[in-house]
């Protein structure tokens, strides 16, 4: 049973970055795609980004590409997200995700989620 806890989320004013952590437990890390994704008040969970552990490869969801990175660091099992230029339309709650095998860009596609941590930007 992979356990994953988001650390990170505030309230900033448009412009501003923030780094979101989520550290994994219980699973071995280096194999399996880690996800961020993201819901707003009213609106479905939704893709941000994802690091594939299987081709080493990166995958962002149009609306953050050129603002947000991810990244991984195995050893510590750790992914982050780094936000920047944050706008008022990323306001939400960040969950961290994870799935054995190759990137998904689906929520049902990943089997193991964190609690979320809540990001508000303000205009």
């Amino acid at each position: 049973q992979v356990h994953l806890v988001e650390s990170g989320g505030a309230l900033v004013q448009a412009g501003a970055s923030l780094r979101l952590s989520c550290a994994a437990s219980g699973g071995t890390f280096s194999t399996y795609t880690m996800a961020w994704f993201r819901q707003a008040p009213g609106k479905e969970r939704e893709f941000v980004a994802a690091s594939s552990w299987r081709t080493g490869s990166i995958f962002y969801a149009d609306s953050v590409k050129g603002r947000f990175t991810i990244s991984r660091d195995n050893a510590k099992a750790t992914v982050y997200l780094q936000m920047n230029s944050l706008q008022p339309e990323d306001t939400a709650v960040y969950y961290c995700a994870a799935r054995e095998g190759g990137f998904r860009s689906r929520e049902y596609e990943y089997a193991y989620w964190g609690q979320g941590t809540q990001v508000t930007v303000s205009s």
